[in-house]
């Protein structure tokens, strides 16, 4: 089937207009065209909340609609948790022992010392009695093995009051502080989910058509709210391959609708590098007549809102 079935009340038009119009300015036909934005959320659930109306214009970020998400908050609170808890097993990893337990052990190192000084001095009297003969050899063994004892565990409490203050080993450190990022990105993942459960407009528009009621399942995907931003707002007109040539995108032409009070300035922004009616065998003179492209055109924003999908219009060069 050829485009002409498709176009073929426009494409008579514009022929008929470029016939009687090689005295006058020219005058194309053509249609209001509206590319439709479909608000939906990734994830399913209630329409608990519907913030729109159709036919309402909404600013960019306004609320549109929410889905029940008691599934989704309740996942991101144990995230939360989660996420606390490795937190502060790093956090006890990177300090140490905790300060009272470091007092302890500095306390029994404080009396080894003592111990230690003690038999010390012990072994420097029993040595002096063994060169004056008033004790046995036995005694001054004794004294020498109790003096290297006391040492030894000098020596052994303050290395643990060194440990104590260490943090913890490096790859403990490492792998605890994967297991943070990890929960860091649990974390972020179900806030993720919690926010798609809310909808807000991408841009200020029309509510074009509301597809769901309160209280509806939504699956996953599937619009809720149908918007028309005023930028998709587009006019479609034809002309005949006689006027292709002299419009490119940029060009000013000027639009006019029944109802409108005044013409609506707009700019085209393309042109169809293909005919809607390719006649058959050749171009001859008169099918060239018939020969008909597509060009589209936007009108400001603010002028946009003026126009609706669906609407006639003529299209003239200002």
């Amino acid at each position: 089937m050829s485009r002409l079935s498709i176009y073929g009340p426009l494409v008579a038009a514009v022929l008929a207009a470029s016939a009687c119009s090689r005295h006058e300015a020219p005058v194309w036909q053509g249609y209001v065209e509206g590319e439709y934005v479909y608000l939906s959320s990734s994830q399913s659930g209630t329409l608990t909340q519907l913030d729109v109306r159709r036919g309402q214009n909404i600013a960019a970020s306004a609320p549109v609609f929410a889905l029940e998400a008691v599934d989704e908050t309740a996942a991101l609170d144990e995230a939360r948790h989660q996420l606390a808890a490795a937190q502060a097993q790093l956090a006890d990893l990177q300090t140490g022992k905790r300060p009272p337990e470091v007092r302890v052990t500095q306390a029994q190192l404080a009396q080894a010392i003592a111990n230690a000084r003690k038999a010390a001095l012990q072994l420097t009297r029993d040595e002096a009695q063994f060169r004056a003969g008033g004790i046995a050899r036995a005694q001054l063994d004794d004294s020498r093995a109790d003096a290297a004892s006391t040492a030894a565990q000098v020596r052994e409490l303050e290395n643990q009051v060194t440990v104590a203050n260490l943090p913890g080993r490096t790859a403990q450190l490492a792998a605890q502080a994967a297991q943070v990022q990890a929960a860091q990105a649990a974390l972020a993942q179900a806030q993720w989910k919690l926010d798609q459960k809310r909808v807000s407009a991408p841009q200020a528009g029309l509510v074009y058509d509301t597809l769901y009621r309160a209280g509806e399942w939504v699956q996953a995907g599937s619009p809720v709210v149908q918007m028309l931003p005023p930028q998709n707002v587009k006019v479609r007109f034809f002309v005949p391959e006689t006027v292709v040539g002299s419009l490119a995108p940029g060009r000013r032409v000027s639009l006019h609708c029944d109802g409108c009070a005044a013409d609506i300035p707009a700019t085209i922004t393309w042109v169809s590098n293909a005919a809607e009616y390719t006649p058959p065998v050749i171009y001859s003179d008169e099918n060239r007549q018939k020969l008909v492209f597509m060009i589209e055109a936007h009108a400001s924003p603010e002028d946009a809102v003026k126009l609706h999908p669906g609407q006639p219009v003529e299209v003239r060069l200002p």
